[in-house]
Formats: C-alpha cells, sequence, structure tokens
C-alpha cells in the first residue's frame, strides 16, 4: 500500500468501480494501529487500548486505538474476521479520502488500494449514476472523520495547554519469554490531572474533553486482553 493513484471520484471513470468490503492481511487490515476521532473513545476503549501518538513529520499528537505490539501487527484480525465488536471509522474508510477542489470538500479515490477492483465486492454506483447505498455510508463516515480530525485537534490543543500528555512505554513478557517493548506512545498524566483547579476541570468537562481522558485512562485495562491475544496467537504456532 506504498503506491497510491488518487483520483477524483465521478460516475463516469469509476462506473464500474467495486470495493472488496472483506477483511483480510492482503486488504489493508495488517495494520498496529488507526487513528481514532473524539466521537469514537467511548465505543473503542471497550476493545482496544487509546493512547496518543506522534506525526514523525509534522510532531503533532493523534489518538490511536492499537490493535497489537509491533508493525503490521493486528491481533484482532483472524483470518477474514475482525474479532472486535467496532472498527475504527479511519480504518472503515478504505481507499477514500476528503480532498479540495475549488474550495468544496470531494470524495477521492486510491485506485492502487488493495480493495479496489471490478469485479468483486460493493458497487460504488447506481446504473444511471447514483451513489449505491455503500457508497452513500461512506459519505457519512468520510464526512464523521471530517468533522473528527478538527475535535480531535481541539482535544490535543487542550491537553497540551494544560501540561496533560506523557510518553509512556510498556514492556510485556509473553508466555513463551519473549519480550516486546511498546514505545513511542503517550497518555495523560493522572498526577498533573489530579492536580488541575477546580476551573480547569470545569473547563474540560464543558467542552467534553474530561469524558474522554477518562476513556483514554479506563481503555488501558485493554492492554491485558491485547497480551492474552498475543499468548493465544502464539500458542498455536
Amino acid at each position: 500500500m506504498s503506491q497510491m493513484k488518487v483520483e477524483s471520484l465521478n460516475n463516469i471513470d469509476h462506473k464500474d468501480v467495486r470495493i472488496d468490503t472483506t477483511k483480510g492481511a492482503s486488504l489493508g487490515d495488517k495494520v498496529m494501529l488507526s487513528m481514532l476521532t473524539l466521537p469514537e473513545f467511548r465505543t473503542a476503549q471497550a476493545y482496544y487500548p487509546v493512547v496518543l501518538h506522534k506525526n514523525a513529520q509534522t510532531g503533532e499528537f493523534y489518538p490511536v486505538a492499537l490493535f497489537g505490539f509491533e508493525a503490521e501487527e493486528n491481533l484482532f484480525l483472524q483470518g477474514d474476521q475482525w474479532q472486535a465488536g467496532y472498527i475504527p471509522l479511519y480504518q472503515q474508510r478504505g481507499p477514500f479520502l476528503i480532498g479540495q477542489s475549488n474550495g468544496q470538500r470531494v470524495i477521492h479515490i486510491n485506485m492502487q488500494h488493495p480493495r479496489v477492483n471490478l469485479d468483486k465486492g460493493e458497487p460504488l454506483f447506481l446504473e444511471y449514476g447514483g451513489y449505491s447505498p455503500y457508497l452513500e455510508q461512506l459519505v457519512s463516515v468520510l464526512e464523521t472523520l471530517h468533522q473528527g480530525v478538527e475535535m480531535n485537534n481541539h482535544f490535543i490543543a487542550a491537553l497540551l495547554e494544560l501540561n496533560l500528555i506523557e510518553s509512556f512505554s510498556l514492556e510485556v513478557q509473553l508466555d513463551n519469554h519473549a519480550k516486546h517493548q511498546l514505545l513511542g506512545f503517550y497518555t495523560v498524566n493522572e498526577k498533573s490531572l489530579s492536580e488541575l483547579s477546580a476551573e480547569q476541570l470545569a473547563g474540560l468537562n464543558q467542552q467534553g474533553y474530561l469524558e474522554a481522558i477518562y476513556m483514554m485512562l479506563a481503555s488501558q485495562s485493554q492492554f491485558a486482553k491485547l497480551v492474552a491475544m498475543k499468548n493465544a496467537q502464539l500458542a498455536l504456532t
């Protein structure tokens, strides 16, 4: 998936394009993490650790759901099944992106994405050019993502302003005595959070950020599940 051929989606050039919606390593699901938006925290934390990651190029933080302990490891992917009750929207979007044209948001498609084909899966357009039900759903996903990224940016700015972000490392020892060290991720500093004034806490709560922080902290219990899933995978090899 390193190559991209991004085109503005339209019902002429892409009238016969289909999207393979099954799950699989070869279809782009073999990933260690996925970006999350703030409205997803409550649902996602029931399945995944929710932490912060930093863009290596820009230095900007963004929230992610973790699926594994190393690059291209998705412990929730079992063959063609995703073993969780929720898949982050960023992962659901598949080959689609939101772009800009003449100041308007438009849908783009990466024609090199492994889900894109002419034979298998969901059509994008109806016979006479209208959006298919699948594409209508994707439009909703993309719009939610677009709005969610803006919310993320404000959330991160609030955390930075209050010095609440801290790096963490996690060393995991598996049943076969192998060790994995998780580095390069960040979370909320609970001590700094506890030292905030009532006014600062009220401000976070008013913006809906306090709940998101607690969802992040609660999600740390999912690391134990990831370890158990890793051990179960190793037991089968």
